[in-house]
C-alpha cells in the first residue's frame, strides 16, 4: 500500500483559502498566482484519492471528505507551528496579560493555553475573562497585553479586526420558550445586565419590526444566562461561537423574528511592538479564532479562476 505524506505547504494554502472563503485572498495572503493555488489544490484531491469539493453554483463546497481533510489539515499545521515554536523559541520567558469575552472563555481559551504552555512552559500568562468594557479599559491602561473583544466601535491605537460573526436568537435545544409571536403577547428576552451589544442589537431590531417584547431574565453571567435560557424562560442573543449543547440557535424565518446583523471581533493590544511572548500568544489566538469563525459562517467558497479549468 502506497504511503501518503500530505504537503504542508498545499494544507496551508487549503486551509487559508477555507478561512477567507476565497481561494484568489489565498493567493494574495499567501504571495502565489491562482494558477499556483489551483495546482496546490488538484495535488491535494491527488494525494487524498478522493474529491473533496463539489460545484455550488459559481463557487465551490466541501465533500464530507473535504470537511473531514479541513480538520486534519487544521491539526497538522498547528502541530507544526507548535513544533517549529518550541524548538526555536525554547528560552521565550516572560509574562503576558490575556483578556477575552465570556463567549470565548470555556471554548477557546483552554486549546489556546494549552498550546501555548506545551511550546513556552517558561512564560507566565494571567488571563481574565471580562466584559467588554472592562476588556477595552484594561487594555488601553495597560493592564492587559492583549485583549479579545466584540466590536462597539471604539478602535483602540494598535487593534486588529479579525471578521464578522451572525448574531443569533437563541433558545433551548429541547423544549420551547413558552410564546407566540402571533398572541401580541411581548416576546420574553433574558441577557445579560447592560450595557450589552447583542441586547441592544436584538431589541433594535425587534422595535423596528414592531415587535413587542419584555426582559423576563436578566443575568450578571453567561453561565446564568445559558440555563435560563435552556429552561426556556426566555430567547436570548449570542453568536454561534461557544454555544453549550442545551441551547441552540433559531431560524428567523421559522420562527418570524427579525435577521439580526454581525458583530465584529477585534484584537486589541497594548503596544504597537509587544514582546515576543505576547506576540507568539496572539499568533496562536488570531489562528485559533480564525477557525472558530469560520466554523460558524458557512459559504460556498470561491476557486482561482483557474481551478478545475
Amino acid at each position: 500500500m502506497r504511503r501518503t505524506i500530505f504537503d504542508l505547504d498545499v494544507l496551508r494554502t487549503f486551509a487559508t483559502g477555507m478561512e477567507l472563503g476565497n481561494f484568489a485572498r489565498a493567493a494574495d495572503r499567501l504571495g502565489r498566482s491562482t494558477s499556483a493555488v489551483s495546482a496546490q489544490l488538484k495535488k491535494l484531491e491527488a494525494q487524498a484519492g478522493t474529491p473533496i469539493f463539489r460545484k455550488a453554483g459559481r463557487g465551490l463546497t466541501l465533500t464530507d471528505a473535504g470537511e473531514t481533510m479541513l480538520t486534519y489539515a487544521r491539526r497538522l499545521l498547528e502541530l507544526n507551528e507548535e513544533a517549529a515554536a518550541a524548538v526555536q523559541s525554547i528560552e521565550l520567558e516572560g509574562w503576558v496579560r490575556l483578556g477575552l469575552q465570556e463567549d470565548f472563555g470555556e471554548t477557546l481559551l483552554p486549546d489556546v493555553l494549552g498550546r501555548f504552555a506545551r511550546a513556552h512552559p517558561k512564560v507566565r500568562i494571567e488571563a481574565r475573562v471580562v466584559r467588554n468594557v472592562e476588556l477595552i479599559e484594561r487594555v488601553t491602561t495597560g493592564k492587559l497585553d492583549l485583549a479579545l473583544a466584540w466590536s462597539d466601535g471604539t478602535l483602540t491605537p494598535h487593534c486588529e479586526k479579525i471578521g464578522e460573526v451572525p448574531m443569533r436568537w437563541i433558545g433551548p435545544a429541547e423544549g420551547a420558550v413558552d410564546w407566540n409571536l402571533g398572541s401580541g403577547e411581548p416576546i420574553p428576552l433574558a441577557s445579560l445586565e447592560a450595557p450589552c451589544l447583542l441586547r441592544t442589537a436584538a431589541t433594535k431590531a425587534l422595535d423596528t419590526a414592531g415587535i413587542p417584547w419584555r426582559l423576563a431574565f436578566v443575568s450578571p453571567s453567561l453561565g446564568g444566562l445559558w440555563a435560563a435560557t435552556a429552561a426556556g424562560l426566555g430567547i436570548s442573543i449570542r453568536t454561534p461561537i461557544g454555544l453549550p449543547r442545551k441551547v441552540k440557535p433559531l431560524v428567523a424565518d421559522e420562527t418570524g423574528l427579525p435577521e439580526l446583523p454581525s458583530l465584529g471581533l477585534v484584537l486589541h493590544r497594548a503596544e504597537l511592538e509587544p514582546g515576543p511572548a505576547t506576540a507568539r500568544l496572539a499568533s496562536i489566538m488570531l489562528h485559533a479564532v480564525r477557525e472558530a469563525v469560520a466554523d460558524v459562517v458557512p459559504s460556498a467558497i470561491q476557486p482561482p479562476a483557474s481551478a478545475y479549468a
